[in-house]
């Protein structure tokens, strides 16, 4: 188990200020308590260096050195360390650090044996993470990814999750037998029956929580499984790459999205597109995070049910 105090545990030959700024340097710009007293440095020293600005308080217990301008690693790191031995980044936060999915969450996830709480941390207690679920990634120790997909599955709408699967398979960090495994271990863990359900088919890798959406509402009305994110041509339009496309139906399904669709000149690029799907044969549905899941079942089983 990874240890806040594992890389100190000798007397250092160099001077405490150089193993210090060495250290910190690995971990993002931030120590904890434990590792500044480990170096020998004392209370009173750590209360001059915060008094004199080469030391500025992150959490209770952790401090950024030189200054207190925080980046990801960072700030993640921070969080791990506030949470003392056995601490792991996880859930939402691990999620973002494997670059499963985005997260706009304020407060990082941290998974520790500790009842230690910290305002800008969302603390899950465990006392008993087995130690094969736990990794350091870029330099943070981190739920390992099977463990994170089951975290994450205890709490994500089935259309996220499935993207995070995929989202591990398309970076190459998916192992079924690893997910496999983890259910069996999981001992009434929430996620469990979910995270086998979203793996027992290959998923299919969506790149907005839209084109999930719509995914999702396509299964559960018992329609055909269309292809995602694959390359038609039309006339004029060599390599066109359509959203959800049903090639029995010549079926296309378009998601807008506001973040990709809001500005003039990606309107009427969608509709040149349109046209020319149209002109070639194909039948064109677009739909927006406004349109109603009742809406997009009624409209897909017209024209899937023919």
């Amino acid at each position: 188990m990874w240890s806040e105090t594992a890389d100190i545990h000798r007397k250092p030959t160099t001077p405490p200020a150089a193993t210090l700024a060495a250290l910190a340097t690995r971990q993002g710009g931030v120590i904890s308590l434990a590792q500044l007293h480990a170096l020998g440095i004392g209370t009173g020293a750590i209360t001059h260096r915060v008094k004199t600005k080469r030391l500025h308080r992150v959490h209770r217990g952790v401090y950024a050195v030189g200054h207190a301008a925080l980046g990801r690693h960072a700030r993640a790191m921070a969080a791990v360390l506030a949470c003392g031995p056995g601490a792991v980044l996880s859930h939402a936060s691990a999620g973002a650090w494997w670059d499963l999915m985005p997260t706009a969450a304020t407060r990082i996830d941290v998974t520790a044996p500790t009842k230690r709480r910290h305002p800008a941390i969302r603390l899950h207690r465990s006392r008993s993470l087995d130690a094969q679920d736990t990794t350091t990634h870029r330099g943070i120790p981190v739920t390992s990814v099977p463990r994170t997909l089951l975290d994450l599955a205890a709490t994500l709408p089935a259309h996220r999750l499935e993207r995070a699967v995929a989202q591990a398979e398309r970076l190459r960090l998916y192992d079924h037998h690893a997910i496999q495994d983890i259910t069996r271990r999981a001992n009434g863990h929430r996620g469990a029956t979910r995270l086998a359900q979203a793996t027992a088919e290959e998923p299919a890798y969506t790149r907005s929580d839209l084109e999930a959406r719509v995914l999702t509402i396509a299964r559960a009305a018992g329609l055909p499984e269309p292809q995602a994110n694959t390359i038609l041509e039309a006339p004029d339009h060599p390599r066109l790459e359509v959203d959800l496309f049903w090639p029995t139906h010549r079926l296309i399904v378009e998601t807008d999205g506001y973040e990709y669709h809001r500005t003039r000149h990606a309107f009427d690029t969608d509709r040149a597109r349109d046209a020319a799907l149209t002109a070639a044969g194909y039948k064109v549905l677009r739909f927006t995070t406004r349109t109603d899941a009742a809406t997009i079942g009624k409209r897909l089983r017209q024209l899937l049910s023919r």
